[in-house]
């Protein structure tokens, strides 16, 4: 009876298979390494990619801020050169009130009263005079009502004075507050407009 002995055979078998299982796990090492790193490189790239966004997007919102800066800065010089242009507009148109004013109170002035003060604050007027009677005082305020460049008179107080301290000269003092007309600017605006038409136009 022939026997074959089987166990170098069978070792040298599993010796293989332990080398071929050594070579397949340092595949799978490698291939993990190298997936690994494809992995990392992928997402390095992509927190490159956004810090880069993220810094662009700042540099155009400084940019931005910068030109909302200027727009402010323009916006206030403007609005004080047309502050400054409404002032010098207003002192243009009302250079000739005061003259305007007192030539209305002079043509306005009923015989028996005489003006010793008058104050203007802005369109108000105060007026304080001497009156030889009551009635010349309302005389007074109904002529200021129906003159073209002024308007409400409003009488504060009429009292009865001596006059240098002499018995024989008794008069009303009066104080009166009026205010003076002034022309609008829509109106100066709407006129200009009209006068700018040719003639025959509709």
């Amino acid at each position: 009876m022939i026997r074959v002995n089987l166990l170098p055979h069978r070792e040298e078998k599993r010796k293989r298979r332990q080398q071929q299982f050594g070579v397949l796990a340092a595949l799978v090492a490698v291939l993990g390494i190298v997936v690994a790193g494809a992995v990392w490189l992928f997402l390095d790239q992509q927190e490159q990619q956004q810090k880069a966004n993220v810094a662009y997007m700042k540099g155009e919102i400084d940019k931005l801020d910068k030109q909302i800066e200027e727009i402010r800065k323009i916006r206030e010089e403007t609005a004080s050169l047309l502050a400054k242009k409404q002032v010098v507009e207003g002192l243009q148109s009302n250079r000739s009130e005061p003259v305007q004013l007192l030539d209305q109170l002079l043509r306005q002035l009923p015989e028996g009263i005489y003006l010793k003060q008058i104050k203007q604050a802005g369109v108000k007027v105060n007026v304080v005079g001497y009156a030889q009677s009551n009635a010349r005082v309302s005389t007074l305020m109904r002529n200021l009502g129906a003159s073209p460049y002024l308007e409400n008179p409003e009488l504060v107080e009429i009292k009865a004075v001596l006059l240098d301290n002499n018995p024989n000269k008794r008069v009303n003092e009066f104080s009166m507050n009026i205010s003076v007309k002034r022309a609008k600017a829509d109106d100066g605006k709407a006129a200009g407009k009209g006068a700018a038409k040719p003639a025959g136009a509709k």
